[in-house]
C-alpha cells in the first residue's frame, strides 16, 4: 500500500476543533503570565471554565507564545546530575589498624583478611599509621578496589576479582630537576642559607659535607660565600621535597673547598674533592652543629668556677641545654658516667691511641653503654651544665696517646680516596658541574664586586 505524504486539505470540523484547543491554551498561558507579572487576568476571564480569547494586538504578532517556548519552559522535574568520583579518600586516625577501619567503612572482615593473604606489598597494610591516606572504591558493601600510596614513589593498587583480590605496586616516575642557590655569610650560615632558599635539611647537609674542613663555629667568617647545586624531586609536576646536593663550594677566608656527589657501581655514595679524594675524614672537626667556641685549648687558663689558674685541655662550646653532641669518629665507649667536675662524661676509644671525651652533659643517649659501638655523627648524649659550669656547654677533648691535642688545630687524617679505576668515572661526572660551580662563582662574585676565590679562577 503506497502511502501519501503530501499535505492534504484540512477538514472544516478538525479545523474548529483545533481552534478551540488553540485557544483554550493561550487562555492559560495568558492567565499564566499576568499571574506571573502581578498583574491580575481581566473580568472577562476571571469565571472558572469561561472560554473567552484574550485580547492580542494584531501589530505584535511575535508577542504570540510558541510552542518551543512551551517545551523549553522551566519544570519542577529533577534533572538528572552527572555521579561523582565512587573513589573516597580516608585518613587514617590515631590508633586505627586495617580491620578497624574497613569495619569504619562498612566492609567485612573478609575483605582485609583476603588483602592481606596476597602477600608481598599487601602486607605494608599492616602498618598504616596515623596520617596515612587510603583510597576505597565500594559497591555497597563489597570493596571493589584500594590504593594505598606508602610511599613517594609507590602505590599499592588492590583491585577485586571474582571473590578474591590481586595486589599489584605501581611505581611513578620521579622527575629530578638541577636548582642552584648563592649566599653570602653575613651573621651565621644558617641565616645565610634561609635567604638563599635553603631549606634547613639542606643547610644541615651542608654544614655536614664541609664540617671536616671547616669550623663553622670558629672559622666561620662574615664575607665567607657558598654555591650550591641540588636537586628537586617532583611528580606528576608537583615538586615533592628536596633532593640531595650535586656538588657545593664554600669559600672561607678566601680559601675555596669544593665537593662533588658521587656513586660508586656499589650503590654507596660520597663527596669527594676535584681530585677524587673523600671530604669525609675520621673525625669531625666539631661534635655540635652550629655552637659557638667560648674557651679554646690553654695550658694557662683562669678557671672561671675554681678562681684560678688551671690548664683547659680542650675546647668548649656554647649550645643550648638538650643540644645533641656527636661522636667524631667511630669507635666504642670506653667510660659512661660522671667523673669530677666534669659532670656526666662520656669518653669514646678510636682505635688503639685516640680518645674523644665529652663533658657536662644534661643526659645521655639512651640506649648506649660501656663497650656500645658509635658512628661517627651518631648522637651520644645532651648539653648540659653537670660538674664544675657556670653555664650550659659542652667541654671537648682529643687525645692521641695519651697526650691532649688542640681538638681545633690537630690535623685530621682523611678517609679513603677513590680508587684508581673509578677515578676516570669520576672526572666524566664531576666536569660539568665543575664547570657550573666557576660559572656560579664568577657571576656571585660579579654582582657582589668581589674577586673570586682560587678555585673559581
Amino acid at each position: 500500500m503506497q502511502k501519501d505524504y503530501s499535505p492534504t486539505t484540512e477538514s472544516p470540523r478538525w479545523f474548529s476543533h483545533r481552534s478551540i484547543l488553540l485557544s483554550a491554551l493561550l487562555l492559560i498561558v495568558t492567565a499564566a503570565l499576568f499571574a506571573r507579572g502581578g498583574t491580575a487576568a481581566p473580568p472577562e476571564m476571571a469565571a472558572a471554565g469561561t472560554a473567552v480569547e484574550p485580547k492580542i494586538a494584531a501589530s505584535a504578532p511575535d508577542k504570540l507564545p510558541q510552542f518551543d517556548d512551551l517545551n523549553n519552559a522551566p519544570s519542577n522535574e529533577i534533572l538528572p546530575v552527572p555521579a561523582a568520583s565512587d573513589w573516597r579518600a580516608v585518613k587514617v586516625k590515631s590508633g586505627q589498624t586495617l580491620s578497624t577501619l574497613f569495619e569504619s567503612e562498612g566492609l567485612p572482615p573478609e575483605d582485609w583478611i583476603g588483602i592481606l593473604n596476597q602477600g608481598g606489598d599487601a602486607l605494608r597494610l599492616k602498618r598504616i599509621k596515623a596520617g596515612d591516606v587510603l583510597r576505597f572504591r565500594k559497591d555497597g558493601d563489597r570493596l571493589i578496589e584500594l590504593a594505598y600510596p606508602f610511599d613517594e614513589r609507590h602505590t599499592l593498587q588492590v583491585r577485586r576479582e571474582g571473590d578474591r583480590f590481586e595486589a599489584l605496586t605501581l611505581e611513578a616516575t620521579i622527575e629530578r630537576r638541577p636548582v642552584h642557590a648563592t649566599g653570602v655569610i653575613a651573621s651565621s650560615l644558617f641565616a645565610a642559607g634561609l635567604n638563599a632558599g635553603l631549606s634547613n635539611t639542606l643547610i644541615m647537609q651542608m654544614a655536614d659535607i664541609f664540617g671536616y674542613d671547616v669550623d663553622f663555629a670558629l672559622d666561620l667568617r662574615a664575607g665567607d660565600r657558598f654555591t650550591v647545586i641540588y636537586e628537586q624531586l617532583y611528580k606528576d609536576g608537583k615538586k615533592l621535597r628536596d633532593g640531595d646536593i650535586l656538588a657545593a663550594e664554600f669559600v672561607n677566608e678566601g680559601k675555596a673547598h669544593r665537593a662533588v656527589r658521587f656513586a660508586s657501581p656499589d650503590g654507596s655514595t660520597a663527596y669527594y674533592n676535584p681530585q677524587g679524594q673523600s671530604l669525609r675524614k675520621a673525625f669531625l672537626r666539631t661534635p655540635l652543629d652550629f655552637a659557638r667556641i667560648t674557651s679554646g685549648f690553654s695550658l694557662a687558663r683562669w678557671h672561671p668556677v675554681l678562681n684560678r689558674i688551671r690548664a683547659h685541655k680542650g675546647v668548649d662550646y656554647a649550645a643550648g641545654t638538650g643540644t645533641p653532641i656527636k661522636s667524631a669518629g667511630d669507635g666504642r665507649i670506653a667510660f659512661k658516667g660522671v667523673k669530677g667536675g666534669y659532670g656526666r662524661v662520656v669518653v669514646v676509644k678510636h682505635g688503639a691511641s685516640v680518645e674523644t671525651l665529652y663533658a657536662h652533659m644534661s643526659s645521655y643517649r639512651s640506649g648506649l653503654s660501656v663497650g656500645s659501638r658509635v658512628r661517627q655523627g651518631q648522637v651520644i648524649g645532651y648539653v648540659g651544665m653537670s660538674g664544675l659550669a657556670t653555664g650550659p656547654h659542652l667541654h671537648y677533648e682529643f687525645r692521641v696517646g695519651g697526650i691532649h691535642k688542640n681538638p681545633a688545630k690537630v690535623t685530621l687524617p682523611r678517609a679513603n680516596p677513590l680508587a684508581r679505576v673509578l677515578l676516570t668515572q669520576f672526572q666524566v661526572v664531576s666536569a660539568p658541574m665543575l664547570a657550573q660551580l666557576d660559572n656560579l662563582g664568577h657571576s656571585q662574585f660579579a654582582q657582589a664586586g668581589l674577586k673570586p676565590s682560587k678555585a673559581a679562577r
